[in-house]
């Protein structure tokens, strides 16, 4: 790829002033669960005040540093790093049944071995066999795996819930997902290019008027505060949590290549073995960071290709400005506390529209696979299963419950295993075949 193929995308929004860049960067943090993911997992594992606040800035100054490193110097995408959907539930039961240190433990191994399988350059020949009915699944999966999330956001909660699809929060969502909706189709200028943002605005100014955002939380942050190192105590190892959060770690690689492909897609480059090799060594070191302060696995997030797809803002340039903001964010507690104050029906509505986008990028990327009935039968069967399986993992014990109830786990498990059973062993035997008929 030459120098001109490669600067062409990341230039094509350069035009943009810093006013406007930093309008997109705030876009950017909004969209992502950078900031929701933590606070989510913090309060469903009933962890303290002191572990919530440490465990939000831990993921903040992890994925600042990292999207900042990878936009620069490594996969060189216009890529916002975060925390991996994948872990959450792992890291929740975690919390609550007191295992904490052995999942900064496994975390932090598995991270390691990563880099070590990514600068060893093993890892990019494990790359070469994710085609695109693989990664397409996948991103088409964290879409799905957006819906009942999101849809939560966008009602308030689940039927019984105080204020569930009430006047208010319907009032909200709908707006906030109508005025994304309508500008990013139909919006000109400033406002297609802050669809988002302006959504944001408006919705949290109607939060207000209608009493749905409190502020008395913010007392108790204090304004300037630095992680933890070990908060959780010393790690220790456990082989059952090792390898669920092993098994976890190889899917949030294979979901950060296909959010690679998606972007270069998105951009129209070609991506080349070694950009990806350091993306993955990238983030692979940004896990162990994120591990040793508290925090857990960051990946490439593919939530933000949502919002540059919407907005036609393709550069690099909001990327680092992101990057920068989330360092920050991770050192003031009290600003981090401000945007976890965000009304979930608002919430629901950006997300609505987002997690829409990556199920047609998902789909866009499957119709790049050979249309055969051995490829069909790798998607299809991957997606029921991600589907189906978590609904009976209730029945289950311990850590097998934890790793069925994922369906980007239960889908990446289920297209890799297919593709291997069903292409890549018969291709070894056909060409064993082919060898002993030549030597005759």
């Amino acid at each position: 790829m030459n120098r001109a193929q490669e600067e062409t995308p990341a230039s094509s929004s350069e035009s943009l002033g810093w006013g406007q860049t930093f309008l997109v960067s705030i876009q950017h943090i909004f969209v992502s669960n950078v900031w929701l993911d933590p606070i989510f997992v913090a309060s469903s594992a009933g962890l303290s005040l002191t572990l919530s606040t440490n465990l939000v800035n831990a993921i903040f100054i992890a994925s600042g540093l990292v999207t900042l490193i990878q936009a620069t110097k490594l996969v060189r995408l216009p890529i916002v790093q975060g925390p991996s959907a994948a872990f959450d539930a792992l890291m929740i039961n975690a919390g609550k049944t007191g295992m904490l240190p052995a999942a900064g433990g496994s975390i932090f191994v598995s991270a390691l071995l990563v880099f070590g399988l990514s600068v060893t350059g093993l890892l990019t020949k494990l790359v070469k066999r994710l085609t695109p009915a693989i990664t397409g699944t996948i991103i088409f999966l964290v879409g799905v795996s957006l819906a009942s999330f999101t849809l939560s956001e966008f009602l308030g909660g689940s039927p019984g819930t105080l204020g569930f699809a009430s006047p208010k929060t319907l009032l909200l969502s709908v707006m906030t997902a109508a005025i994304v909706v309508l500008l990013s189709l139909f919006g000109k200028g400033f406002f297609h290019k802050f669809s988002f943002l302006i959504a944001l605005v408006v919705g949290d100014v109607l939060a207000g008027l209608t009493g749905m955002i409190d502020l008395s939380a913010l007392g108790s942050k204090p304004l300037i505060g630095l992680p933890r190192l070990l908060p959780y105590g010393g790690f220790s190892f456990n082989w059952s949590i090792f390898l669920t959060f092993f098994v976890a770690y190889t899917v949030a690689v294979i979901e950060a290549l296909g959010v690679y492909e998606a972007s270069a897609s998105v951009l129209n480059i070609n991506l080349d073995q070694k950009r990806i090799r350091n993306g993955i060594a990238g983030e692979a070191a940004g896990s162990a960071l994120s591990s040793l302060i508290g925090g857990f696995p960051t990946t490439a997030f593919a939530q933000n290709l949502g919002v540059m797809k919407l907005t036609g803002v393709h550069s690099r340039k909001p990327i680092l400005l992101t990057g920068g903001l989330l360092i920050v964010l991770g050192f003031i507690p009290k600003l981090g506390a401000f945007l976890s104050l965000t009304p979930s029906p608002v919430i629901g509505g950006m997300f609505l529209p987002a997690a829409a986008t990556l199920i047609t990028t998902g789909f866009a990327i499957l119709k790049k696979s050979k249309n055969n009935d051995t490829n069909n039968l790798i998607i299809g069967l991957s997606i029921i299963l991600a589907i189906a399986v978590p609904t009976y993992a209730a029945g289950f014990p311990g850590s097998l419950k934890t790793l069925l109830s994922n369906n980007i786990l239960i889908g990446a498990i289920s297209a890799v295993g297919l593709h291997i059973f069903l292409i890549s062993i018969p291709s070894l035997f056909r060409k064993g075949v082919h060898d002993d008929q030549n030597i005759d």
